[in-house]
């Protein structure tokens, strides 16, 4: 039998695997909430945007204090660079899966809907025009 196969669980461990999981939510649910709402693609998404902010303040830093103070107009270069680090590794983790998970979440979200509904008002004034 081949190791990479998967298999599966008797009745026996699935029960087990119940009530662990069973008492892991009446132990913890913020826990359980917690990771259960968790993925790869938020955590990497997080991380870019927390480099991203980063990236921002090492930019004022530089701009601000480079003329008058050399080695912190240095630093926020150093910051800028590590951050540039932390967006490019986490851009990896995500792949073109995980920034299309992203994107499409967008699109279902807040910023869809109120575009889908700016342009179906927009079509629809278009129809109550005479001559339309």
């Amino acid at each position: 039998m081949r190791e990479d196969w998967p298999m599966p669980l008797s009745d026996e461990e699935l029960r087990i695997l119940h009530e662990i999981e069973a008492n892991l939510t009446e132990t913890d649910p913020r826990l359980v909430a917690q990771v259960s709402e968790t993925t790869l693609y938020r955590h990497a998404a997080r991380a870019i945007k927390w480099a991203a902010v980063g990236f921002v303040a090492g930019l004022v830093l530089l701009i601000a204090t480079f003329i008058t103070a050399t080695a912190l107009g240095f630093l926020g270069f150093l910051i800028m660079l590590g951050s540039l680090l932390v967006i490019e590794r986490n851009a990896r983790k995500l792949g073109r899966a995980g920034m299309e998970n992203l994107t499409s979440s967008l699109r279902e979200g807040s910023v869809g809907g109120f575009f889908d509904s700016a342009s179906r008002r927009w079509r629809d004034r278009g129809s109550d025009e005479p001559g339309a």
